[in-house]
């Protein structure tokens, strides 16, 4: 039995996706680009909102619209962020059962600082104590590296023993590997089962009361 559980937020807690799609489509549309479709942006997230940009944009970064068309998706999605998004069903009663154990819980995501803590706050009040996101101007590098997994511990006052990290992509196995925690993977996220396996995945759940 675990004491910790550091967790991913998009995919893993919170069912994002049709929110940063339609943030995604409404940023490209205001520029005449072509918009994408969900299988699409399913398959950009994962490494931060920059990076899914970079991803949308037809030549990424190299695009001269690149800076003002991600500064329309974040600020579209700042706005609209609670617009679908939800947790996946079970995942609420999981946390609580945790809590209920004396767990300790927290949050590391990839996505901006302002909404990974306003999602948590919303969704989460409760359960989760700590809420970390992309915050690469103090210093902390954003995941796979594992400087937000360490601010989240150093935040809860804990150590990694017995501490385990919950993702649902190769971009978590990889984070989780690299601060030295086990990676337990969940099936209901953004990546398949073949995906995960293929980038060293070895721990299932299926259900958020496997927890």
């Amino acid at each position: 039995m675990y004491k910790t559980y550091i967790f991913d937020l998009d995919g893993t807690l919170l069912d994002t996706l049709s929110d940063l799609a339609a943030a995604v489509n409404y940023a490209l549309r205001t520029r005449g680009m072509p918009e994408h479709s969900i299988d699409d942006v399913r398959r950009f997230v994962g490494n931060g909102v920059r990076k899914l940009m970079e991803r949308a944009i037809p030549d990424g970064a190299a695009n001269p619209q690149f800076d003002e068309t991600f500064a329309t998706f974040r600020q579209y999605y700042m706005a609209h962020s609670l617009d679908t998004t939800r947790p996946y069903e079970g995942i609420p009663e999981a946390l609580a059962a945790l809590k209920a154990r004396g767990c300790r819980l927290a949050v590391v995501s990839n996505k901006m600082m302002a909404a990974t803590q306003e999602l948590c706050q919303h969704f989460f009040p409760d359960t989760i104590e700590v809420a970390i996101g992309e915050n690469e101007a103090e210093g902390i590098r954003k995941k796979p590296a594992p400087d937000t997994v360490f601010a989240a511990l150093k935040a809860l006052g804990v150590g990694k023993e017995g501490a385990v990290y919950v993702g649902d992509s190769d971009v978590d196995i990889e984070t989780a590997r690299n601060s030295g925690l086990p990676c337990i993977s969940v099936l209901w996220g953004f990546r398949d089962r073949d995906f995960l396996i293929q980038h060293g995945a070895k721990t299932f759940i299926s259900d958020p009361g496997n927890l």
